[in-house]
Parts: structure tokens; C-alpha cells; sequence
């Protein structure tokens, strides 16, 4: 009998989360030896000083939940400490430009990691193995090097219009220069090896000493010292004072399944919201991808920016309607605007768009527990303390800085995040584990890869294949492999269309689906990764 399944945008790391379940460990043990190893071999996609959200579902337990363990603004934030400094917005919302990139690159960028101790709860709590063997596929990747993948490196040299490369941030640490380019000079290039022994002495340290070392011991009073020394906000106050939060899913049916989702500051309920509105629709009967369908999803994708953008952040700040945002009678009211032809509007400051990155993994073990989990820098800082080796998080960046808003600035505050790590449920079993990495494209790439299996019928390797769009904002953004005529028809209907380079784009969903006990589970193709059964 095979004794799981996992799947994840590195090969690496799937293959370490892999041999956990070979060895006898549950989903959740593949689960985070799968993200230690990404933060080994996709460093500023995701890393320890990140943060992330995980649902799992432990049914001989009777346990299906969330470990949320989203970053925390420092204490010494304010609401209108950048107020002053605004140049513009994102397009699809994903952060802000301010005057010397201060929330974007360097020690202000940085809020209370959360990663760690969520990993470390989850095994503690939840695993089969100890700790210190979860550890050491990522002390051994470290030490030996991995291979630089196609999408790290564009991830390196990518032009973020507007927004400073990743390859450059990189560049602004001298251990940076040290770890990831040749003679100090070049960025390492595709199929290059990056050795990080000072990554594996600091992963070596956490799995002797655990997640408390790094948030009330040794490693917390370097970090701290490192953030005083180059002005940082991050204390080691803050550091001891990180909690994870504990939630039970958000749900919603749909289609005659039943979807459990996250809670803010995740992103879970603007894809329930979505699903709830897309009810109202013979989706199926428009044909997938057809101008009309592309029409009504965007609207839909629309309407729930809006309310993200204006009823949505961290709970512990904000009054965030659940029982509106999610009520059927809402949704069907907002797709009565759909019906006569009603446009949305989202209001931006006037930016242009960047990218951005996260990963994600999805574990399902033959006890039947399902993990689904997305973990992130957020947005590299760009600052490596001297020895550690690891780069911090720089989620500073999407709040907004204007005062008075769900995403304005608050210390001990979680900016929103469109993260959604997802399950669908056919009855009471898991039918789709489902998640994705991509900045606000998140949700909609997730949303995407569950139409395409529910309404449409695809396959789980075919509803993440099939080309995608997202209308974070007023313009509809589409996959290249989206014919012209098609779009040229969305055009004449009044919206903006604006057209990817990329055959596969806006996120990077991945995803085990179950039927009948039988597991299919597959990788986004525009990421270099892949599923794996053992």
C-alpha cells in the first residue's frame, strides 16, 4: 500500500517529504521536512524568517484546523510612520511604493517571523518523528549545495517594474555576495551549486535547540543585535513575545462539496466569497475560458478585492464581517449586479505591477491526514545577519500606510496576505487538497484550479495546467495561451485586457485530488516542480 503522496514547486523538497513518508512519518512530518528543504533550495521564496499558514486534517485525531503563524508588525511600528512617503500602489495590490524603498528592502522591512515555531508546533504536536530528523534533509542540502532551477534564477533577475530585482537586494548583504555570487560579481547562474554551510550551522543549532532558540535564546539575541545595530525595529521583545494563532476553517458549499478554507489575515474568505457568488452561475455552460466566462469570474474576483481591500485585515485589529462576506444571500446579490452587466470598480494609486513569490505543499498519507501549507518571505528584505545565513522577510511592505484603513500599520499587527491552503470535501472526505503560491494571485489561481475541477470535470494535472487570468484590479490580466479572439471579445465589452509573455502565469497552484480512495496529485507547470507517490 502506498504510504503517500506530496507534491510542491522543488523537486528537492518533494523528495525529502517523500522519504519522511517512507520512512514511516505522516503527512505533517513530510509536510515541514518538504519546507525546511524549500528554504534550503528556494531562499527567498521562503525561509525560516518568513511566515506561513497550514491546515491539516487529522481524522483518526479528530482534528481539522488551522496553525496560522503570519509575520507581526514590531512594536515600535506606527500607524503614520510612512505616511509621508507614499509614492504609489501596486496595480493588483500587492504592497506599496514608498520614497527609498524603506518597506521594501532593509531592516525596517522586517516583522516578527512566524515560520519557525509553526513548524516546529506542527511536529511537536502533530508529527510522528523528531524533530531533529525533520532537520537534517535541510542541514544536507545546505551543506551540499543545491542546483539553481530555472525559476529561482529568473526569480533573481526578474524586473519587477518598480520594484528593486530580488538579484539586487540580494547584493545589498555581504554574506548575500558570499553565498549566491560568483566571485562576488555575478549572480550564480541556472544549474550553478550554492553551498550555504552557514545556513546548515544555523538549521544544525534549531535542531538541537528548537524553535525557542530562535525566538527567546542564542539565536534571538544575534538577530536582535544585528536589527539594533542597522536600525531596525524588530527587539528581542518581540522576538519572545511571537505566538502562532490557532482557527477552525472557514466554510462554504459549493457545487454539493464543501470547502474549508482559512481566516484572516489569510485569504480564504475572499476565495469562499468568489465561489459563493460564482454559484449563481451556469458556469459550465458558458465553456471555460469563453469571453462570457472570463467576464463573470473577473467581476467576481472584483467584487472580492473590493471587499478585501476595504473590510479585511488581522482580526485582532479589524471588525471583519465573516458572517456578511460569507453569506449566500450577499453573494447572490452581488451576482445580480454580474447578471446586468454591472462593473466593479477598484480603486488604486496610480503604480505599476510587480511580482512576487511564495511556495506552497500539499501532503495526503495513507491514515488518510491531508496538509495543505503556504510559507513565504512575503518579499525578500534583502538582509542576511552576518553567519546565519538565512534572508528575512520584508512584509512591511503590504501594509498600507495610509492611517485608518484595515491594512494601516499597528504594532503586533499581521498585514493580510492572500494565502488560502484549501481542502474540498466530498461529504465528509477530502476529494481536492489544494494551494498555491503568487502574491494576490493566490486566490484567484486557486479558485481557477477548483472550478476547473468541479465545474468542468478536468483532471487535477489539466485544471492546473489550463491557462489562467486574475482581475485584481480594473484590467483583466491574461496567460498568453488565452487566444487574442478571445480576448478581443472580453475588450469589446469594455474591460482592459492586459496580456502575459508567460504561457503559464499568475501563481502556481498545486494539488492532490482523491477518488475513491485513489490519489492523483500534480505541480504547476510553470514552476519546477513536482508530485510524488510512495
Amino acid at each position: 500500500m502506498a504510504k503517500g503522496m506530496i507534491t510542491a514547486p522543488q523537486p528537492e523538497a518533494v523528495e525529502a517529504g517523500a522519504i519522511a513518508l517512507k520512512q514511516g512519518g505522516n503527512a505533517v512530518d513530510a509536510a515541514i521536512t518538504c519546507a525546511l528543504v524549500q528554504t534550503v533550495v528556494d531562499p527567498q521564496m521562503c525561509g525560516i524568517a518568513g511566515f506561513g499558514c497550514l491546515q491539516l486534517y487529522m481524522p483518526k485525531l479528530n482534528f481539522h484546523g488551522y496553525i496560522d503563524f503570519h509575520t507581526r508588525a514590531p512594536a515600535a511600528a506606527r500607524e503614520n510612520m510612512w505616511t509621508d512617503l507614499i509614492v504609489g500602489e501596486a496595480r493588483d495590490g500587492f504592497g506599496f511604493f514608498l520614497k527609498d524603498r524603506v518597506n521594501e528592502v532593509g531592516y525596517q522591512a522586517i516583522m516578527v517571523p512566524g515560520n519557525l515555531k509553526g513548524y516546529y508546533e506542527a511536529i511537536t504536536e502533530y508529527g510522528s518523528m523528531d524533530w531533529a530528523d525533520i532537520c537534517q534533509p535541510a542541514i544536507d542540502h545546505a551543506e551540499a549545495g543545491f542546483i539553481v532551477r530555472p525559476h529561482v534564477y529568473d526569480f533573481w533577475v526578474n524586473d519587477d517594474k518598480g520594484r528593486m530585482p530580488t538579484g539586487e537586494k540580494i547584493r545589498q548583504s555581504p554574506s548575500g555576495r558570499k553565498i549566491y555570487f560568483n566571485d562576488g560579481d555575478e549572480i550564480a547562474n541556472v544549474g550553478d551549486r550554492i553551498k550555504n554551510p552557514d545556513m546548515a550551522q544555523t538549521l544544525r543549532r534549531i535542531a538541537e535547540g528548537g524553535a525557542d532558540l530562535f525566538y527567546s535564546g542564542e539565536l534571538a539575541e544575534e538577530m536582535a543585535a544585528d536589527m539594533e545595530s542597522h536600525g531596525g525595529l524588530l527587539t528581542m521583545e518581540d522576538f519572545a513575545g511571537y505566538r502562532t494563532h490557532r482557527n477552525e476553517p472557514l466554510w462554504t458549499d459549493y457545487r454539493g462539496m464543501k470547502v474549508a478554507s482559512n481566516n484572516p489575515p489569510g485569504g480564504g474568505v475572499m476565495l469562499l466569497e468568489m465561489l459563493n457568488i460564482l454559484e449563481n452561475f451556469d458556469l459550465a455552460a458558458m465553456g471555460h475560458n469563453s469571453p462570457n466566462y472570463i467576464r463573470t469570474v473577473a467581476e467576481a474576483m472584483k467584487l472580492a478585492t473590493i471587499d478585501k481591500d476595504a473590510r479585511v485585515g488581522d482580526p485582532q485589529f479589524v471588525d471583519v464581517p465573516l458572517d456578511e462576506l460569507l453569506d449566500k444571500t450577499y453573494a447572490a446579490k452581488l451576482a445580480d449586479g454580474i447578471k446586468r452587466g454591472d462593473k466593479a470598480h477598484v480603486e488604486r494609486i496610480g503604480a505599476p505591477e510587480e511580482s512576487k513569490d511564495t511556495t506552497h505543499v500539499c501532503v495526503i498519507d495513507a491514515e488518510g491526514n491531508c496538509a495543505s501549507m503556504t510559507h513565504s518571505l512575503g518579499m525578500p528584505s534583502g538582509v542576511i545577519t552576518d553567519g546565519l545565513g538565512f534572508m528575512y522577510n520584508g512584509c512591511m511592505n503590504v501594509f498600507d500606510p495610509r492611517p485608518g484603513r484595515a491594512a494601516s500599520i499597528a504594532p503586533g499587527k499581521g498585514r493580510f496576505t492572500a494565502m488560502c491552503p484549501t481542502i474540498v470535501f466530498k461529504g465528509d472526505d477530502p476529494h481536492l487538497v489544494i494551494g498555491a503560491p503568487g502574491g494576490t494571485y493566490i486566490t484567484m489561481a486557486v479558485l481557477q484550479g477548483i472550478l476547473n475541477v468541479l465545474d468542468f470535470g478536468m483532471t487535477v494535472t489539466d485544471a492546473i495546467a489550463a491557462p489562467r487570468f486574475t482581475a485584481n484590479s480594473n484590467t483583466i490580466d491574461v496567460s498568453n495561451r488565452i487566444p487574442h479572439f478571445t480576448t478581443d471579445e472580453v475588450e469589446t465589452m469594455g474591460y482592459p485586457i492586459a496580456r502575459s509573455h508567460l504561457s503559464y502565469v499568475f501563481a502556481g497552484v498545486h494539488a492532490i485530488k482523491i477518488d475513491d480512495g485513489v490519489w492523483t496529485g500534480a505541480a504547476d507547470p510553470g514552476r519546477d516542480g513536482m508530485a510524488l507517490q510512495v
